[in-house]
């Protein structure tokens, strides 16, 4: 591995951890040279499907354009890159498991907004608002009101209960 400072072939590994699921190896090196430290990510190769795109063109999966993507709408977010980093390689399980040798441009998409459903609501919102491309504000509020918490009902509010006087004496 080349030291991606000086280009120097000699470096050491100094800390190596697997992912939660183990199918990624994150290596942090040390140049010998200029004493530099990076790291590096380390994953099996396997052939992902096409993209079939909306128009009809075909194009190659592209890693870097899905995180890309995702960190675009997590920008300015409290999600940390490694959050990110296993929300990207869970949709890429989720298409290999798939076996296709094409798969749709809007399967990613609904794969990308589960995940982001997930990290973080705001984020959601940002990359569902492009990907869906709303036509008014209608559109946009449905999305928002999915998900917003609903509102838990109370002791209070259920029929037959006293709050003042509960089964615990209150």
């Amino acid at each position: 591995m080349k030291c991606p400072f000086c280009a120097d072939p000699n470096t050491q590994v100094t800390d190596t951890r697997e992912n939660e699921d183990g199918d990624v190896v994150r290596r942090r090196r040390r140049c010998v040279k200029c004493d530099k430290r990076f790291t590096t990510y380390e994953r099996i190769d396997l052939k992902m499907p096409h993209i079939v795109k909306r128009n009809g063109n075909r194009t190659e999966f592209d890693h870097a354009k899905l995180a890309g993507s995702m960190k675009l709408a997590l920008r300015k977010r409290p999600v940390t890159i490694e959050a990110i980093d296993a929300a990207v390689d869970r949709i890429e399980a989720r298409l290999l498991s798939m076996g296709e040798q094409e798969v749709p441009s809007e399967k990613i998409g609904e794969l990308v907004m589960k995940e982001l459903k997930k990290l973080d609501k705001v984020a959601y919102i940002r990359f569902a608002s492009v990907y869906r491309n709303f036509a008014d504000v209608d559109e946009f509020s449905e999305v928002i009101r999915e998900v917003q918490p609903r509102p838990r009902k109370s002791k209070a509010n259920k029929p037959g209960i006293d709050p003042e006087h509960d089964l615990f004496g209150g």
